[in-house]
């Protein structure tokens, strides 16, 4: 059963031989789309608010804002690339960012030891998610939505419903709140981890068995990739990740509340959308996410310092989302106009 398909949809050199410059560049306007659209939105920001929009503070602020969603766009974008999807990244930071401060508050954990916990914990339900889908043949959207009710339903039982609050260690604050470079360390986490997923997925075979697994199953099946096996360690890289998530926000918020948490899904999953829609549209990829994580955060944060009402951030994700999707369109269209179209004479 499969969620999503994957197949990318960048010109090939074939498809480019036969083109004019013109027209090349017509083809690679959908691809980069979102690329062109990110640049714009940064200058155009830069020329109308020049003395807030490109300052170091508003850096720090987005960075400081956006690295949880960009964790968890990556965290999503995983099983996307093998034709999956997991919900639980946005209702299980709910219930990690609890356990983080609940381990050390409540039952006095060592703060490493409570991060390696919610660590396990988190790779432990990707590998639950990898069961329901593969094992149980459950749809990934169904059997997700309901692994992460579940642990959404856990936090509120744990909590009773309440703020859990406490004195936590400074190192487990440091997680969060130092600074390198005049940025928030997060930053460099999200660089570091899209690089390395980057490197995974374009560069070493399990990047390309993910591909194809997400592109056709059967296929990669019948010729020896092991299936079942790469998705569930998709699942438990995503449940990893968003685990990860939640310890940052957890040091970030310094306190647990089953309220927090769930306004990360829709912009997580809008920016790991957004990826399979530019650089390699139709195939989720890591930059093309990182590209959509920083087209919300600069357009929210444009459109706020204008004086937005505090419904914009909802309406420019979902805006945001249904453009993409045009763009993904109009790329689909202009392939399948260039596939049908007669060989020039002569070749």
């Amino acid at each position: 059963m499969q969620s999503i398909e994957s197949t990318a949809l960048e010109p090939t050199r074939a498809e480019l031989s036969g083109l004019s410059l013109g027209q090349k560049i017509m083809r690679f306007i959908p691809v980069y789309g979102l690329v062109i659209l990110m640049v714009s939105l940064i200058v155009l920001f830069s020329i109308l608010l020049p003395s807030t929009f490109p300052t170091l503070l508003n850096l720090r602020s987005i960075v400081s804002d956006k690295a949880i969603i960009a964790l968890l766009s990556l965290a999503a974008m995983i099983p996307m690339a093998s034709g999956r999807i997991d919900l639980t990244v946005g209702y299980g930071i709910v219930l990690w960012h609890i356990l983080a401060i609940s381990l050390q508050t409540m039952y006095g954990v060592p703060w490493p030891v409570a991060v390696l916990i919610v660590l396990a914990l988190g790779a432990l339900t990707g590998f639950l998610n990898g069961l329901l889908v593969e094992i149980a043949r459950i749809d990934s959207f169904i059997a997700t939505l309901g692994t992460g009710t579940v642990l959404y339903a856990l936090a509120l039982w744990h909590t009773g419903g309440r703020q859990v609050v406490g004195v936590l260690p400074e190192g487990f604050y440091a997680l969060n709140g130092t600074m390198i470079f005049g940025l928030p360390i997060t930053g460099f986490y999200v660089l570091g981890l899209a690089i390395a997923l980057w490197l995974i997925l374009e560069y070493l075979p399990i990047g390309r068995y993910v591909y194809a697994i997400g592109a056709n199953p059967k296929a990669a099946a019948l010729n020896g990739i092991p299936v079942r096996r790469f998705v569930m360690g998709a699942f438990i890289s995503s449940g990893v990740l968003a685990a990860l998530a939640g310890v940052l926000l957890a040091s970030k918020l310094r306190i647990g509340q089953a309220s927090v948490g769930l306004e990360y899904l829709l912009p997580a999953l809008v920016g790991a959308f957004l990826g399979s829609t530019t650089i390699k549209p139709g195939r989720v990829n890591v930059w093309g996410t990182m590209t959509g994580v920083v087209i919300l955060a600069v357009g929210i944060s444009g459109i706020q310092q204008f004086g937005g009402s505090f419904f914009v951030e909802p309406l420019f994700n979902g805006v945001t989302l249904l453009v993409a999707i045009g763009i993904a369109g109009y790329a689909q269209r202009r392939r399948g106009t260039v596939s049908k179209a007669p060989p020039a004479k002569g070749k």
